[in-house]
């Protein structure tokens, strides 16, 4: 149990010290290093289906402004995450510019370091 405690809370910090801070700021260097680098993401926004690689999804985060820099509101909330061995889901909400994000993140621990493998996201009502 004490493990389990130990990677959420590594996983609680890379969240909020990677993908929270990253998503806000646009430095896609530091937000791609929590991500394996196959990861894909997959869900839809505003009723539209949304498939992405990794790569695209930095490419889209690059080439944005940033929530800071705009000015608009941004919060990332963590809502829980479930650790089982070296697998985990996190459940996070993302309030940014127009849109209120739920997503599930999938992690896997590979050599001894939580990351991000597979992004599922939806856009709901507040």
């Amino acid at each position: 149990m004490e493990n389990n405690q130990q990677d959420s809370l590594a996983i609680s910090q890379g969240l909020e010290n990677y993908y929270f801070k990253e998503i806000y700021e646009g430095d896609v260097t530091v937000l791609g290093s929590i991500f394996n680098a196959d990861t894909l993401l997959f869900g839809d926004v505003k009723g539209q289906p949304y498939a992405k690689t990794l790569d695209q999804y930095l490419d889209g985060v690059a080439h944005r402004q940033s929530p800071k820099d705009s000015g608009k509101p941004f919060k990332g909330t963590i809502i829980s995450i479930d650790v089982v061995n070296s697998i985990a889901v996190a459940k996070v909400h993302v309030k940014m510019y127009e849109f209120n994000y739920d997503e599930f993140l999938s992690f896997h621990k590979i050599n001894s370091r939580w990351v991000i493998v597979t992004k599922m996201l939806t856009d709901v009502t507040e």
